[in-house]
């Protein structure tokens, strides 16, 4: 799906809404988690062209070596090349291993250790999403900073494919109109490194290291031609995965006296 017929108005457009959403909340700097993958990397890339002081941040967290040497060379690029960014990377599979061990080793009132948290890989892939999420916004508030999504149209408001309170916790999202193939044209435009648009997405947030596409069941493009034409072989998966994800897209129910 390719809705934009220039790509340096977008592109030019999308940083001036960064800055002018910066700016308007009067903003030290912005934060970003940089995974590998096409979407943060143009997101990051974005970030940086705006000129406002920027942390790019790598979050290595039980990740495959292919995924954090991507995250680690665009990090690189950027601080090399824009003199308002900042590379922090932080190891994270410590604390996550440590979280682990406190969670399912915890005592009762009694004194008595129980076993009785351990979570099946879902839930293990949500908490490591939870815990790349608290990073940034440790930094961002010891910044003053705010923090960047990086969902696109199909993740955001198609599939709801995103951890709730994880990486669908942010403060702006630049991209959340643009769909995938429209991520990956913006990123050639940016200059966005070939090793990284030409990767097969993925969260990272698994020990089998699977795809996207291997969670979703279908393509990107199959799902983005089911969302803007309601048409071709994505459409049942769309109309599932939306209709179980509600929860993460609506506003949270609150009870009204």
């Amino acid at each position: 799906m390719n809705r934009i017929k220039d790509y340096k108005e977008v592109k030019s457009n999308i940083v001036n809404w960064i800055k002018d959403y910066f700016y308007m909340n009067s903003r030290n700097c912005l934060v970003v988690g940089v995974s590998g993958g096409i979407d943060s990397a143009v997101v990051s890339t974005l970030c940086a062209e705006t000129g406002c002081p920027t942390y790019v941040v790598s979050m290595p967290l039980m990740s495959k070596h292919e995924n954090h040497k991507l995250s680690h060379n665009h990090c690189t690029f950027l601080a090399d090349n824009y003199d308002n960014v900042t590379y922090v990377e932080v190891e994270l599979s410590s604390v996550y291993e440590h979280f682990h061990h406190s969670l399912n080793w915890w005592t009762d009132a009694k004194g008595f250790s129980k076993k009785e948290f351990t979570a099946d890989e879902l839930t293990n892939a949500n908490t490591k999403s939870r815990i790349r999420m608290i990073t940034l916004y440790q930094i961002a508030g010891s910044k003053g900073g705010i923090v960047a999504g990086t969902g696109n149209k199909v993740e955001d408001y198609g599939v709801g494919f995103f951890t709730k309170y994880g990486d669908g916790g942010v403060d702006f999202a630049p991209i959340a109109d643009l769909y995938k193939t429209e991520v990956w044209e913006l990123g050639k435009h940016l200059g966005v490194s070939s090793d990284i648009i030409d990767a097969t997405p993925t969260d990272g947030l698994w020990d089998d290291g699977r795809s996207d596409e291997d969670q979703l069941g279908v393509s990107y493009v199959a799902l983005e031609e089911a969302m803007e034409n309601g048409t071709g072989h994505g459409v049942d998966v769309l109309d599932h995965f939306n209709r179980r994800n509600q929860h993460k897209m609506q506003p949270i129910p609150t009870f009204k006296l």
